[in-house]
């Protein structure tokens, strides 16, 4: 048997006690040989769990049975490192090198954006191949529930009014079904409440489309109006948009628990908002895209669905809540709609074509 002729001072624990113990280490014949005052062991390398290099710190070599080395001049543990033959992982070798360290940073931020703008959606969606539209239907009962108890008081508009909002859409849907694919055009219910957060309607999984006295009242009882708005919310019963959210809120604190771990609640919880809220723009969207197709082929005019923001825009006014805030990035990051601006220009655009 040959040895190297380079021996390493290091001190070694036997893993049964505290007791440190000088040896000279070498390498020689596919093992670790550990020699000193009473001490003469092979250990085979597979055995031996080596130590990453690092610019600082005390090597620390793990062996199977327990036992560990420890090396307080890592330059001296390197150099015979090196002499010995001890091949080093391309991990090691690329987080030793800042450009090494760069690309791997720009590489994960590359990964993590193709994950949010694909991957997650995509899951998302297959996600909703899979659960069947019964899940829709609970999840939209159980939210009507806790939406009737937090926030909604029994409807005050005349049951007369509900009928012919509910009519007028009704009759915009017999419109547009026959210019429209049948999926497009889902199951719908009307619900009406009075509100505690003002003009509002929210499509809720499984169908239910709830619209506040508040909201009628807002565009004059005006029902293209109120057709265009509940379009709106059409498209997103068509997309499944309220369990969608669900699934991808899901997907987004787990990705950001396995990127962030605990690290910070609050960067995780920060990261999930704004990608929350980056999809919600999206789904909204998505519904004003809908729209504007259910209501040409309903033959009304998608600019109808301007009348709703100018009478919002005027309703803030009143209450000095006005949109000063709402265009600047940090809102714009943490909005769950698209900007009013924006909206307003879209529905206005596919007016012109009518």
């Amino acid at each position: 048997m040959t040895l190297p002729t380079l021996p390493l001072s290091a001190t070694y624990f036997d893993g049964l006690q505290a007791r440190a113990q000088m040896v000279s280490l070498q390498v020689a014949d596919g093992a670790l040989h550990i020699t000193g005052d009473g001490i003469n062991r092979r250990v085979a390398l597979p055995d031996v769990r080596w130590p990453e290099r690092t610019r600082h710190g005390v090597r620390v070599t793990h062996l199977a049975d327990g036992g560990e080395l420890h090396c307080a001049d890592s330059a001296a543990w390197d150099a015979w490192s090196q002499h010995s033959g001890l091949v080093e992982s391309w991990v090691v070798r690329l987080q030793q090198s800042w450009r090494g360290v760069l690309a791997s940073a720009l590489a994960l931020v590359a990964v993590l954006a193709a994950l949010h703008a694909w991957g997650l959606p995509l899951a998302a969606q297959a996600a909703l191949y899979l659960l069947p539209e019964s899940v829709d239907t609970s999840l939209g009962d159980a939210t009507l529930e806790a939406v009737d108890e937090d926030l909604m008081r029994p409807s005050q508009l005349p049951r007369a009014e509900q009928a012919r909002v509910q009519a007028a859409f009704a009759q915009a849907v017999a419109q547009a079904r026959p210019r429209l694919p049948t999926a497009s055009l889902p199951e719908w219910q009307l619900v009406f409440r009075a509100s505690r957060i003002g003009p509002n309607a929210l499509a809720l999984p499984g169908g239910t489309i709830l619209m506040t006295d508040e909201l009628v009242y807002l565009v004059g009882r005006d029902t293209d109006v109120l057709t265009a708005v509940l379009a709106h919310e059409l498209g997103h019963v068509q997309h499944r948009d309220g369990l969608r959210m669900l699934v991808q809120v899901t997907l987004l604190g787990t990705v950001g628990s396995l990127v962030l771990g605990d690290f910070s609640t609050l960067l995780a919880g920060t990261t999930a908002l704004l990608g929350q809220a980056h999809y919600s723009r999206e789904a909204e969207h998505a519904a004003d895209v809908a729209a504007v197709q259910f209501l040409q082929a309903a033959r009304i005019d998608p600019a109808v669905m301007v009348t709703l923001f100018d009478r919002l825009a005027e309703a803030r006014k009143d209450k000095r809540d006005a949109t000063a805030d709402q265009d600047n990035w940090l809102g714009i990051a943490f909005a769950s709609h698209p900007t009013d601006a924006e909206r307003v220009r879209f529905f206005r655009e596919a007016g012109k074509g009518n």
